[in-house]
């Protein structure tokens, strides 16, 4: 065992070193915003040479003997609660790293990158058979990660670690099962229901007054000019760290609320990328938690926030006034929380009918990875289980299986993340409300401090710190579940329907 003098040492080097690595992976972030959202078209063929060599650098650094003595040597030693949770995540992080090739990494590095332009293409051109080779190569590859890490585990299950570590896989099968039976009945009463819910937005606002409006919206939310940026991908993303937090946003002439909840969602993320100690930058707990907790911030802000009906009360009159509209704030609430299961496109899709587009995709996932399903076949499936679940059928499968960015980045797993961060958005809001002094009123007033407060000491501050079913029992009170999110869409929605 190293000695007491040596403890410090180690535990500094062994910083010292993962520092690096993630410093390697922020630039490899900025790489790949640039490759979204600006780079020109015929850059792909060396971005992806950079991206993997970045990748393979970075993988050099968490496996390099160098950094295994100085993480034995600090895991060792007897240190406080906080270091030993540091040490605790950089372990889990060797240790999948350390199993998986270095070819392999930069390989699927490489072809991610590849697969970009290509999805743009296919989805552009309505042509699923574009892309299908390259998710077939993606999938082996992943297959093939999988099996490094723990060869005799489900694949799915091991993907999925990587973003969500520290709740299983049977936790999030639990709360999409319940989120299925609890909100379909919720859905099909709803419907049944004769309401004069209307979309008031009836007709087409440029695509200029709707980028005043989303930039207005996040200086009205707090987002800070000299930390990040609003600019438009076809998927819309937030990528940084604590110091430059950036986000993206679509825009559907047709449709401006979707574009304004989209632009919240990714305020949300931001703000909690912005949230993480700035003194910590580069540790464990310098980086977010995990991507449900990620969601559960993103989802908080679009939806107990950017949806509700005091927000909507204070921000209607930005509204008109960017869109030029008169709609009454009553008639944008409504309009941001109708129920529309005919719906296709996810991103678009109402609070409610949304975890049914997660529960697809994970079946899909699920069946591809187990090769239970060839790609090819996938157009198919996808319209049998929206039509199945949504009793709506794509008319291309550009509003279809090709909608998502996500596979293009071979992030098979990351699904159900949306859905667990939705859940874990209510609980957290839950105890939010009971901590702070006439919410309503205060964001009918624009004043968001307060809620921006209590999530940055209760969940943002604390970085990797705690592991997630503990961070939120810190936070609220209670083990993670899905009671306060199901209570929630029952009492909100009845309440709109009349029902």
């Amino acid at each position: 065992m190293a000695t007491q003098e040596t403890v410090p040492d180690a535990y500094d080097d062994l910083l010292e070193q993962y520092e690096r690595a993630t410093y390697i992976g922020d630039a490899s972030q900025v790489l790949s915003w640039d490759q979204e959202v600006m780079m020109p078209e015929g850059g792909t063929p060396a971005r992806s040479k950079q991206t993997s060599a970045l990748s393979g650098a970075r993988h050099d650094v968490l496996t390099s003997d160098a950094f295994a003595e100085a993480l034995e040597t600090a895991e060792a030693a007897d240190l406080p609660d906080r270091e030993q949770a540091v040490v605790r995540e950089i372990r889990r992080e060797y240790d999948r790293a350390a199993k998986v090739p270095k070819s392999l990494v930069e390989r699927i590095s490489e072809e991610t990158s590849n697969a970009l332009p290509i999805w743009k293409e296919a989805k552009a051109d309505d042509d699923w058979s574009a892309f299908a080779p390259q998710v077939e190569t993606l999938l082996e590859l992943k297959r093939e990660y999988a099996e490094h890490i723990d060869p005799d585990a489900d694949p799915y299950a091991v993907l999925f670690a990587d973003y969500e570590p520290w709740l299983d896989l049977s936790v999030a099968e639990r709360v999409l099962e319940r989120l299925r039976d609890e909100l379909v009945p919720l859905i099909d009463e709803l419907n049944d229901v004769q309401t004069d819910l209307a979309d008031p937005f009836d007709g087409t606002y440029p695509e200029d007054d709707q980028f005043a409006l989303a930039t207005s919206t996040l200086e009205y939310l707090g987002y800070p000019d000299e930390h990040g940026r609003l600019d438009t991908a076809p998927h819309p993303f937030s990528t940084g760290t604590q110091f430059d937090a950036r986000v993206t946003t679509r825009f559907d002439e047709s449709d401006p609320v979707g574009a304004m909840g989209s632009t919240i969602h990714e305020f949300g993320h931001a703000t909690y990328t912005l949230g993480l100690p700035k003194e910590e930058y580069g540790t464990p707990l310098g980086q977010h938690r995990g991507l449900s907790v990620h969601e559960s911030q993103s989802r908080l802000w679009e939806n107990h926030v950017g949806r509700s009906r005091p927000f909507i009360e204070g921000h209607v009159d930005q509204v008109n006034d960017h869109l030029g509209s008169s709609v009454s704030a009553q008639n944008l609430y409504e309009a941001a929380n109708r129920i529309y299961p005919n719906n296709c496109i996810r991103v678009e899709a109402d609070e409610l009918t949304y975890h049914m587009h997660i529960i697809l995709r994970f079946e899909i996932e699920r069946a591809l990875l187990a090769g239970e399903l060839d790609v090819v076949d996938v157009p198919q499936v996808w319209n049998e289980k929206m039509e199945e679940y949504l009793g709506v059928t794509p008319e291309t499968d550009a509003e279809g299986c090709l909608q998502d960015i996500h596979w293009a980045h071979g992030s098979f797993g990351y699904f159900p993340t949306y859905s667990l961060g939705s859940v874990m958005a209510a609980q957290l809001y839950d105890a939010a409300r009971a901590d702070i002094d006439d919410i309503d009123a205060r964001l009918r007033a624009g004043e968001f401090e307060p809620l921006h407060d209590w999530l940055t000491e209760n969940v943002h501050r604390h970085g990797r710190r705690y592991k997630t079913n503990e961070l939120v029992r810190r936070a609220t009170g209670d083990d993670f579940t899905a009671d306060a999110f199901i209570a929630y869409a029952d009492e909100k929605f009845r309440s709109l329907y009349g029902i």
